[in-house]
């Protein structure tokens, strides 16, 4: 890696931007060591999800020039792998979001590959359905998914609408490798290239079809009349992002109209002025959504993350409003289908269900209970969808039933093959409208199944580690529990210690390490693949919710003290 001031120097002198030339003199003018070190000690990588960061000046920055580089590594990917290569391009709201997809279409263009764009913001689940529907040989979604308003990304995609291979990935890295971003990226200009039909815009049929498509996935088992006389009544916050009209839409085709959306979150922004995290996880998030449910009385908030792949829900709880855990959603919406099924007659035994290795255990409890097969991967979606691509190439695509992972994201057909907050916002409220006629909510369904399969709690503790000092530290901490892993966590013996880095049920080496722990209980750390921290995921069974909160809570304080 070259000296960072070096880098500064040859971006200075080769950057024709006005905008990140000036960031760049500035950053040179005060003699920050912090920041040019920060902007300048890595290339931002270039990972199985693509490229995601900080909106800036910089190797280690999201802006034209590394997107330019990215691009330019796809393009030589697509060309050498696919015959007249096609690729489908969406963005989210975020800032200079279609600054980068002009930029990126235009370099393929360049590199006579043929690029389709929506023209307009749309949900990254709408991207996979392009990809796949137009019969492109890659995507790409320009998304920081939830992160705060500083970040942008960059998804890419395979043919099958699942975010690319680790195979492809490294392949498209090693091209950028050898990509000068000032005079390797072949680009053309933009309008010119629509001319020319290299660039294409994707019209609203392809939407109409994917609405379609998301509809057919519906299980709801109401009739008519017990739909009229349960209706649904909804608060809706689309965290100033995607989600607004494909969310409406596909609600109001099956028949959930009385929707009131938060209205300082229902306009575009890529600023996200009311919530530091536009994260449906998080309270702060659905504040505003909560404070309007006060008001309107509904039976339940619902709200989608920024690229609306993602989606959180709370219910009146008393005095309060609880947010659902994605823990409780998957196992609600897995639970639900499972009956919705089984009542129409469907032998559940040939169907699969696809979790993580860090999401609930009460699945298996499920499994057991309907008969599924339950198959676990690799934490992020692109395994689920994996596993979906492979039952639909072994001609099975039907058995697959339900996909989810704890960080929200749900999936309940094959139509795409990413998460999909349009499809789960059906589900969810069509399992609400099932629940609400028999004088439930869904913290009370939720309830429900605690009380009958036991008291699974989880929680996910995220400790930031930021700049190159925090990359450093996160592999530090990483080696040494590999190294000299504990004994006991929160007085618990340490029973078994499951590396994924060597490999384990036949899924893929990943940096993550489990702790088993005795009496069932468990603690996995695990690295952000797209951002500066660690993840550390807790599980604890109990007889009841305070016995289950109390083991949380201790394996908790010793996981801070561990990864400190």
């Amino acid at each position: 890696m070259a000296d960072v001031h070096e880098l500064l120097d040859t971006w200075i002198a080769n950057v024709k931007d006005e905008e990140l030339l000036a960031e760049l003199k500035q950053m040179k003018e005060s003699g920050d060591e912090n920041a040019i070190t920060d902007a300048f000690f890595q290339d931002l990588a270039f990972g199985t999800a693509g490229l995601r960061g900080t909106l800036g000046a910089g190797t280690n920055r999201m802006n034209i020039y590394t997107v330019g580089r990215a691009t330019q590594g796809f393009a030589d990917y697509l060309v050498k792998n696919f015959e007249n290569p096609t690729v489908a391009i969406a963005r989210d709201s975020r800032n200079n979001g279609e600054l980068f997809v002009k930029t990126t279409a235009a370099i393929l263009a360049a590199n006579g590959v043929t690029a389709y764009v929506y023209p307009r913001i749309s949900p990254v689940p709408t991207l996979s359905w392009a990809t796949r529907y137009l019969e492109c040989s890659g995507g790409i979604c320009m998304t920081a998914s939830h992160n705060p308003a500083p970040y942008n990304g960059y998804k890419a995609y395979g043919p099958d609408g699942c975010q690319i291979t680790s195979e492809a990935a490294d392949a498209i890295s090693a091209a950028m490798e050898a990509t000068n971003p000032f005079t390797d990226v072949k680009t053309m200009d933009f309008d010119e290239a629509v001319e020319k039909g290299l660039v294409k815009w994707i019209d609203d049929s392809v939407l109409d079809a994917y609405y379609d498509a998301v509809v057919d996935k519906s299980v709801c088992n109401l009739t008519e009349e017990q739909s009229k006389n349960t209706p649904l009544k909804l608060v809706y916050t689309p965290l100033n992002g995607t989600g607004l009209i494909p969310v409406t839409t596909v609600l109001n085709k099956v028949g959930i109209t009385d929707i009131t959306v938060v209205p300082e979150q229902k306009d575009p922004d890529g600023n996200f002025p009311t919530c530091p995290y536009p994260n449906p996880e998080i309270r702060e998030a659905m504040q505003k959504g909560i404070d309007l449910c006060r008001e309107v009385q509904p039976d339940l908030l619902l709200a989608t993350d920024p690229d609306a792949d993602r989606v959180g829900v709370a219910c009146a709880d008393g005095d309060d409003y609880t947010l659902l855990t994605g823990n409780e959603m998957g196992v609600l919406l897995l639970d639900y289908i499972c009956k919705m099924r089984a009542a129409r007659g469907e032998d559940l035994k040939d169907k699969v269900a696809v979790t993580t290795i860090v999401s609930s255990a009460m699945v298996d409890a499920l499994a057991e209970e309907y008969g599924f097969e339950l198959r676990r991967c690799l934490t992020g979606f692109k395994y689920i969808g994996d596993i979906i691509t492979g039952l639909s190439d072994a001609g099975q695509v039907d058995r697959f039933i339900f996909g989810f992972e704890e960080s929200y994201g749900y999936l309940s057909g094959d139509h795409v093959r990413d998460k999909d907050a349009v499809n789960a916002s059906m589900l969810i409220c069509q399992m609400a409208q099932y629940y609400k006629l028999q004088g439930k909510n869904l913290v009370q369904a939720m309830r429900d199944l605690y009380e009958k399969y036991g008291y699974y709690h989880n929680k996910t503790i995220s400790l930031s580690y930021p700049g190159a000092d925090g990359a450093a530290k996160m592999a530090g901490i990483m080696a040494e529990l590999r190294e000299n892993p504990p004994a006991e966590i929160a007085g618990s013996k340490v029973e078994g210690v499951v590396d994924y880095k060597e490999g384990v049920n036949g899924l893929p080496s990943a940096n993550v390490i489990e702790f088993d722990l005795e009496g069932g209980d468990k603690a996995i750390v695990r690295p952000s693949g797209t951002e500066p921290k660690i993840k550390l995921y807790i599980f604890a069974k109990a007889a009841d919710a305070a016995a289950a909160d109390a083991q949380i809570d201790a394996i908790e304080a010793a996981g801070r003290e561990l990864l400190s």
